[in-house]
Order: structure tokens, then C-alpha cells, then sequence
């Protein structure tokens, strides 16, 4: 062959490569709308029914196992945890928070969960019980007023017993 020959001009049959193109996608769908976007309770049919969002303000959250020393464990981490925000730590905190873990761990599951917020010279304190039942103890709520609580309150989720006590850190 010789440069002249039109078999010559031609190109390699394997050279360049024909690659197939990408195929086209169809444009993604737009993200579900989160309790980020929203900052409020989800509703029914988003995976996550009936969980609240913490917005603005400082919080944490221990799992514990449902058993009875695991009061004590969550007062202590409750009480650390504000003195680490330096929040003063009110007298009626340990027993506080103890009435609310031994309430949640009462509910017999096998596990609970106690969520601290603090906000303007408030805490919240949430003991999840994480077992449905079908009665609420109505002594619980006295209880805690006696103990010290300013406000209080008790609820059957799908997550099981929640008992909160909202308490004034500057008193």
C-alpha cells in the first residue's frame, strides 16, 4: 500500500474506540421535605412520624439500658452536661431526673432514653420510656410537682411513655 491508496487514508477499525454514549437519566426527584426544612413534627407517611425537632438551642441525648441504676446514671450526666453549658445546677435536678428515669424504666421496656434542651434559663428534661402500654400512671406528674418541677407532663407515643419536667435554672 501506498500513501495514495484509499485503504490507507482510512482509519484502523479499532482505532478511536466507539463507546456506546452515557444513557440519559430522567432528572432526580426533589428531596423529601426533612423536620430540618420544616422545624416541626413530621406527620404521617415520612418514616419518622410524630418525632419533634430542636431548633435554636442547646441539647443532648443518652441511651440507656432499662435498669434501675441507670437513674443515677442520667442525673449525673444531666448535671454535667449543664455545668458544662454553665447553667447552675438547681437543687431539685438529681431528684428530678431520677423520678423521671424511674418512671420510664417502671413502663418495662428494655430500654429508655432521657433528652436534655436548654434555652433562655430553662431546661427540659424528657425521660422515653421506648414500650407502648396502655395506661399512664397519674401519680407520676404530683410527683414531680412535689419534687420541685415548674412545669410537667406525661404522653403514650408511638415510641412509647414520654415524662418531661421543664425546670427554671435561675432559681
Amino acid at each position: 500500500m501506498t500513501h495514495t491508496d484509499p485503504e490507507a487514508r482510512k482509519p484502523r477499525p479499532d482505532y478511536p474506540p466507539k463507546t456506546p454514549p452515557p444513557p440519559k437519566r430522567p432528572p432526580n426527584p426533589p428531596p423529601p421535605q426533612t423536620e430540618l426544612d420544616t422545624g416541626r413534627t413530621l406527620g404521617p407517611g415520612s418514616g419518622r412520624a410524630g418525632r419533634t425537632l430542636m431548633r435554636n438551642r442547646r441539647g443532648a441525648t443518652w441511651p440507656l439500658e432499662a435498669q434501675p441504676w441507670s437513674a443515677g446514671r442520667a442525673s449525673a450526666q444531666v448535671s454535667d452536661r449543664l455545668k458544662d453549658w454553665g447553667c447552675a445546677r438547681p437543687d431539685a435536678l438529681d431528684g428530678l431526673v431520677r423520678h423521671l428515669v424511674g418512671a420510664a424504666v417502671a413502663d418495662g421496656g428494655r430500654r429508655v432514653s432521657v433528652h436534655l434542651a436548654e434555652e433562655n434559663g430553662h431546661a427540659l428534661i424528657m425521660a422515653l420510656s421506648h414500650q407502648s402500654s396502655d395506661a399512664l400512671d397519674d401519680a407520676v406528674l404530683p410527683q414531680l410537682r412535689d419534687l420541685g418541677a415548674g412545669s410537667c407532663g406525661s404522653e403514650m407515643t408511638v415510641d412509647g411513655r414520654q415524662v418531661w419536667v421543664l425546670l427554671d435554672l435561675a432559681s
